[in-house]
């Protein structure tokens, strides 16, 4: 199917990022529709995932991308305007 005759949603980039190492016996990887930062994390055997990349015609981050997912994860795991932050700040007051 050539791209002006497929759907929008099939003309989002789909993003994978795998997290397990290459000889593992199952591939750990994030699954991102359009934007790399909301994705799902997935398991599955190798032949099924090499297929799930091809069906998909998937996009593997670039480390560029992987860095900002990553920087985005700690800013509202640790950043200074989040729920966590306050606690975690709270919790290292009550200690001093």
């Amino acid at each position: 199917m050539d791209e002006q005759h497929r759907s929008g949603f099939e003309q989002l980039t789909k993003y994978v990022r795998v997290r397990s190492p290459d000889d593992a016996r199952f591939v750990e990887f994030d699954f991102a529709i359009g934007e790399p930062g909301l994705f799902v994390e997935l398991i599955m055997p190798k032949a099924a995932f090499e297929q799930f990349c091809q069906v998909n015609q998937v996009t593997h981050m670039t480390d560029e991308q992987m860095a900002a997912v990553d920087a985005d994860m700690d800013k509202w795991r640790y950043g200074e305007n989040t729920l966590m932050s306050k606690n975690h700040n709270h919790v290292s007051e009550q200690q001093s």
